[in-house]
């Protein structure tokens, strides 16, 4: 009976797409970035990629909207090369490969920054759910799937000794009007905290804050700045 409600709340969509990347693909592939960077970085040493950012970064867009060619959704992101890859036999298949992009990202001032990155791949299965009849998926439905996935993941990866210090999450809505440097400047402001400062602090001479960028916190409530009390909202 628990399990019919589940299937019926659709609750269990998010949480098992979260633990199947994360065991079928992340836990096998995170643990070999950094060594990856390293090689690249060896290789080419003209090539500035600072060690704060030898990571995997994970987009993670609520909306569900995957990108497959990424130099389309943002022209300030360019196609550099692959790094070194992993081959693996995997549940039959002989010589499984697995690999990363790396890619050059120009800013306001025109320096380039790089790093690996790439959506996360099961919200394009959230995605298609919700543009399919027969899985009775509505937007809503969608959006806070997308919501718990990013939890769930974020919970699996804090507590997974091989992947720590190898990612990124980068969860974030977009805004409602076409903003064509929208994915770079997210991506520029992860790359510029992870070089100077441990933990988010907004400054004034901040170069790319990020206006829509949210974590597992904003994801869940909202809570007031005020000194009067103020109760707690569900978001």
């Amino acid at each position: 009976e628990m399990s019919e409600m589940s299937e019926r709340s659709k609750q269990n969509v998010a949480h098992g797409l979260a633990w199947s990347y994360y065991i079928g693909y992340l836990k096998i592939v995170l643990p070999r970035v950094k060594k990856a960077m390293e090689e690249f970085s060896r290789a080419n040493p003209n090539v500035p990629a600072p060690r704060a950012t030898w990571k995997l970064h994970i987009l993670v867009p609520l909306s569900c909207d995957v990108y497959d060619d990424l130099e389309k959704a943002d022209s300030n992101i360019q196609y550099l090369t692959d790094l070194t890859e992993t081959t693996l036999t995997r549940a039959g298949t002989k010589k499984r490969v697995y690999k990363h992009s790396l890619y050059t990202i120009r800013d306001e001032d025109n320096k380039l920054w790089h790093c690996a990155v790439e959506f996360a791949t099961p919200l394009q299965s959230l995605y298609a759910m919700s543009q399919d009849e027969c899985a009775a998926f509505s937007r809503e439905d969608r959006l806070e799937q997308a919501k718990l996935f990013y939890r769930t993941l974020e919970e699996i990866l804090k507590g997974s000794k091989e992947c720590v210090g190898t990612y990124r999450l980068i969860a974030y809505e977009e805004l409602g009007e076409a903003e064509p440097h929208f994915l770079s400047r997210e991506l520029l402001w992860h790359l510029w905290q992870q070089c100077h400062e441990e933990y988010a602090v907004y400054e004034e001479n901040h170069p790319h804050a990020p206006s829509m960028t949210l974590n597992s916190t904003e994801l869940n409530l909202q809570i007031s700045t005020s000194d009067l009390p103020q109760p707690l909202r569900s978001d």
